[in-house]
Formats: C-alpha cells, structure tokens, sequence
C-alpha cells in the first residue's frame, strides 16, 4: 500500500520521566498507529524524545525504545539546559524530516487525542496550532494560583502570551523553517511563536491526571520562566521604572518644598519617622530598579556571548521498515 498523508514528528522532552517513559510511548505509538491506518499521516511518521540531561533512566529507556522500533527516536543533550531548550532542538531536528511537528509533554496530561483536530486545522491551511486546556480543574489550590497568577502578571508587563497554552502545539515545516531565523539564547517559545504572525488556530482539550510520578514544573522553575519570558519579550518593566523614579522625584521635590517652608517659617519639626520612611522607600525602589536593570544586562551579556542554547552528546534516528 502506498504512503499518504504527511509526516508527523511527536516531539517530547523528557526530564527525570522513567516512571511513565514506557507507557508514554506505547500510548502515543499506538496514536500513531491509528492515525496512520486512518490515512490522517505518513507511515514515516515518527515520536522523538528529547532526554534534558535526566539523572534517571530516561536516556537508557528511550535507547532501548529506538532499538526495539524505528518509529522512536532520540536526542541526549550532555547537560540539562531547560525544557524550552529541549521542545526547541526537537523541533528544529524533526524539520529536517516532517511537514508538521506535533510538541507534547511525557506525563500524557496533554490529550493525545487532541491530535486529530490538530491535524484537522493543519490541513485546512494554518501553519500554527495552539493547544489550550479547558479548565484548572485538575490542578491543586497552589497550582492554580501560581499560574493563573503566571499568566496575569505576564500580561501585565507587556508579554503577551496564551492563557492556559503550555507549550503543546503544531508547527508547520515553514514555520519551523522561520523559527530557525531567531538566534536568541534566552528561550520563551509561547511569546517568541504568536509573532511570527502564520495563520493558526486554537485546539481545546482536557487535562488528564499524570500516569505516574510527580510534574517536573516547580515554582521556582515557573518563576525562572516568567522571568526569562518578560525580560525577553518586553521592555516594559524598565518604562515602569522609568515612571516609578519620575514619581518619586515629584514626592521628594514636594518634600523639599514643605521642609524649606517649615524651616523658613520656624516651625520645629523633629522629622524622623519622616526621614526614616522617605529613606526606606527610596532605597528599597533604588536596589529593586537596579535589581531589574541587572536583569535585562544579564540577558544582554548572555546573547553577546552566543554560546550554543544546547548541545547534543548522542542522536538516535533510523529509517521506519517498510
């Protein structure tokens, strides 16, 4: 029988996932199995993990993985560099091969299902896909905060990004092809993808409950990403302080007026709750503005420096039998 539909990769980055690595990969090679019977994509079609520099088994997994079938492949990097680091080098990998590259996490959290309709948008002409989950519902009361949180305070200095999107997309072979053209190190694909301005669309799906072991996403990770998302998409924050060092400068300008008043009309006034608190707001405003601006210079030093955003220490990739 001959070949149809287009090449699909499955790009999953995997950090520390031993514990629901195997079950991962025989639920989405039987996704992939259906799809192919379906003639929704070509037998060529393949499930690319990306090990992050695991300190478990997730390497020795995924080889005997792309031992056992052709259709697995994998990527090692010698270090942990990050999952944005990990979703970019599969993506760009999986280009050289596919005409749509699918990005999902190992949990299975993310439907696979979901892939249908992707694929559907695909073929209608857009070139982006977004997944976005339904609701919250699944994650706990601190969960939920933080990244309903995450997403308001993102917005609010000036990065606009999905909400509810969390890196579980298609990416055309063009698009990829334009995402090679951005050299930036610090990485923050949900802002750096929605400006490259292709046609795309928005997938809707429910989140289910981690197969096993526990989300790989702390807080500090979270915040480390809002971070490197905000001081690399938007210059917001150093107008703000721009605004913030005007209006201060207007209250100690009015400070200085009634002092020299009180003086001038010798009223004594001893001033040191005064003094203490004007001394403390402008000292803490001075170290958290310099705080930000030794942010956006850190970045500045990092992209000067251009060292590679990740390096591969071994590849897997056969040819699927036919």
């Amino acid at each position: 029988m001959g070949d149809r539909g287009n090449i699909l990769y499955l790009v999953v980055p995997c950090y520390n996932e031993e514990e629901v690595l195997e079950h991962t990969a025989q639920v989405m090679r039987e996704k992939l199995r259906r799809l192919e019977e379906a003639g929704k994509i070509s037998f060529k079609s393949k499930i690319m993990f990306v090990n992050d520099g695991s300190k478990d088994g997730t390497w020795r997994i995924i080889s005997g993985l792309c031992q056992k079938d052709a259709v697995f492949s994998g990527i090692c990097f010698s270090r942990n560099y990050g999952h944005q680091s990990a979703i970019l080098s599969g993506m760009l990998e999986a280009a050289k091969h596919a005409d749509m590259v699918v990005t999902v996490d190992a949990d299975l959290q993310q439907d696979i299902e979901a892939l249908d309709k992707f694929i559907a948008c695909y073929e209608s002409g857009c070139e982006i896909v977004y997944g976005v989950r339904n609701s919250r519902d699944t994650d706990g009361f601190f969960k939920k905060m933080t990244a309903t949180g995450f997403y308001k305070v993102m917005g609010l200095l000036g990065c606009n990004v999905m909400q509810n999107h969390a890196d579980y997309r298609l990416l055309s072979k063009a698009a990829l092809q334009a995402l090679t053209e951005y050299k930036e190190v610090n990485l923050f694909l949900r802002g750096l993808i929605p400006t490259m301005g292709f046609p795309s669309d928005v997938v809707y799906f429910d989140v289910k409950k981690r197969e096993a072991g526990h989300s790989k996403y702390t807080l500090k990770k979270m915040v480390s990403l809002a971070i490197d998302g905000i001081t690399s998409m938007s210059t917001r924050p150093l107008r703000m302080i721009t605004l913030l060092g005007f209006l201060v400068s207007m209250f100690s300008l009015v400070m200085i007026i009634i002092c020299l008043a009180d003086w001038l009309t010798g009223k004594n006034v001893p001033g040191y709750t005064t003094t203490l608190v004007v001394s403390l707001l402008t000292g803490g405003l001075t170290i958290f503005s310099l705080g930000v601006v030794g942010e956006y210079v850190g970045k500045i030093y990092l992209e000067t420096k251009a060292r590679p955003r990740y390096i591969i220490e071994a590849m897997i990739w056969k040819e699927e039998e036919e």
